[in-house]
């Protein structure tokens, strides 16, 4: 028998966030490192629930007409520059190329941090008369961001996945509501496949996509006591369309500017989700984006062909989910049992000689540990039944979670009271990005999340840090 070697977590979640974070992706086969500082490989088990993240939005933009596309990963320095507050906020990010090989360029190419640029001017080429809008392309794609100094992985890497949807419409109000129904499905993948409850609201003018009229998000709070942006839907008005020369006739003959959007998730969600729901044995996947929805392990001490047999028809009865048999005979059942919780599979189903006997099988809930004896004839029935419970339970326990660390407050000391306590606050605000600045630097770092949506008509309250009138309420914490 091989070697047994120790796979568990060895540090708690509540002492150590950033060890037991690092431990997880690794132990639970989910990265690997690479000799470029930033960069990783995303291993099978971690690209497959990209890919389910990928299958579910794909299918929902789809719906809307939305078309995929491709664009090329270089952009020239001078389009890049096009978009004079665009190319100001990612100058610090962009990784240029210089050389082929042993010649330099007569012009500088950015490796894509995103693609307005790029696309924008085929755009210009393609829309003509309001009979070609609206114009509806989205692309999956690597993008490269370079500047930061702390790489996290999934969360701050300088290559990640993501896909970026570039819309032109023939009027505001067109393309305005498309921004909300894009942060609607952002919502859905969060809530509905990571299980992880956010607060849709619009970004700060000093939050905001650089180049956007304004920009919306879905954000969370995380075990680690900070906050994070899931995903942002943004509206571009006209500023790039006039930058770009994006135009068209409209039904008058006469000559419009379009009205655009961008929108965009990255594989950032996954490490949201680990953080959210991890716990100190390892990962736990909430069922929807789980590459396997439940593992037999056959317990064969004695009678190995038995109930190697049997949990070979077992899983042919449960063909309808994604499952697997562990049949490796290098390993005992209890160190099957911990790698399987450590990647967080939803479901463990054991199946030993007595369990045959008595036509059952016990199965054991990785949220919970909870171990239930089922018989074989009702099995698939009570899967599908706890997988959704193993789903709804994730998410309201997350919910509690968020809700127990959101403090409201009116006044400066709570405020910073909150932010010292690792809370997110939740506090009237002036609106004004001087004050904005102001907030960061005396809390050593906080800042605004978004300002949620569905506000009370009139604000009677006052800023907490500079006493103004307040013009909205606003979620502050600090970040990732």
């Amino acid at each position: 028998m091989a070697e047994e070697k120790d796979i568990g977590i060895t540090v708690k979640k509540s002492e150590n966030f950033s060890e037991w974070y690092t431990q997880v992706i690794q132990k639970a086969d989910l990265i690997e490192y690479t000799s470029v500082s930033g960069c990783m490989v995303f291993k099978p088990w971690s690209y497959a629930i990209w890919e389910k993240v990928k299958e579910f939005f794909d299918k929902e933009i789809k719906k809307k007409g939305i078309k995929n596309a491709y664009f090329p990963l270089f952009i020239p320095e001078a389009l890049l520059k096009k978009e004079a507050k665009h190319v100001e906020g990612f100058s610090p990010e962009v990784a240029w190329v210089t050389h082929a090989g042993n010649t330099k360029l007569n012009e500088r190419l950015a490796i894509r941090p995103t693609s307005e640029t790029i696309m924008y001017e085929s755009y210009s080429k393609w829309i003509r008369s309001h009979r070609d809008l609206p114009l509806l392309i989205n692309q999956w794609c690597n993008v490269v961001r370079w500047e930061f100094a702390n790489p996290i992985p999934f969360l701050r890497t300088r290559e990640f996945l993501w896909q970026e949807g570039h819309t032109v419409h023939a009027n505001q109000k067109s393309a305005e509501d498309e921004v909300y129904d894009i942060l609607e499905l952002y919502r859905k993948v969060f809530e509905e496949l990571y299980a992880i409850p956010v607060i849709k609201g619009t970004k700060s003018e000093k939050e905001k996509f650089a180049g956007a009229v304004f920009t919306t998000s879905v954000e969370t709070f995380l075990p680690a006591g900070k906050a994070i942006q899931g995903a942002t839907s943004h509206s571009l008005g006209q500023n790039f369309s006039k930058a770009f020369d994006i135009k068209f006739l409209d039904e008058n003959e006469k000559t419009q500017y379009g009205w655009q959007n961008s929108w965009g998730l990255t594989t950032r969600s996954i490490g949201i989700m680990i953080m959210m729901h991890g716990d100190n044995k390892g990962l736990v996947l909430p069922p929807r984006v789980a590459p396997l929805k439940a593992v037999i392990v056959p317990i064969f001490y004695k009678e190995k062909e038995k109930v190697l047999e049997a949990a070979k028809r077992l899983k042919e009865k449960l063909s309808d989910f994604e499952i697997e048999v562990d049949s490796r005979e290098e390993y005992t059942p209890g160190w099957k049992f911990n790698h399987w919780e450590l990647k967080g599979v939803p479901i463990r189903i054991e199946l030993g000689p007595k369990d045959i006997e008595k036509s059952k099988a016990v199965l054991v809930r990785r949220d919970t540990g909870e171990k239930i004896e089922v018989p074989i004839e009702k099995i698939k029935n009570k899967i599908s039944e706890l997988l959704e419970e193993i789903q709804s339970n994730l998410f309201s326990r997350a919910k509690k979670f968020l809700e127990n660390n959101t403090v409201e407050t009116k006044e400066w000391p709570d405020f910073m009271r909150a932010i010292k306590d690792k809370k997110m606050v939740y506090a009237p605000w002036c609106a004004e990005t001087a004050c904005e600045e102001w907030i960061k630097d005396k809390t050593g770092g906080a800042k605004s999340l978004n300002i949620p949506f569905n506000l009370p008509k009139k604000i009677n309250e006052t800023c907490p840090q500079c006493g103004k009138p307040a013009k909205v309420w606003c979620y502050f914490a600090k970040s990732y």
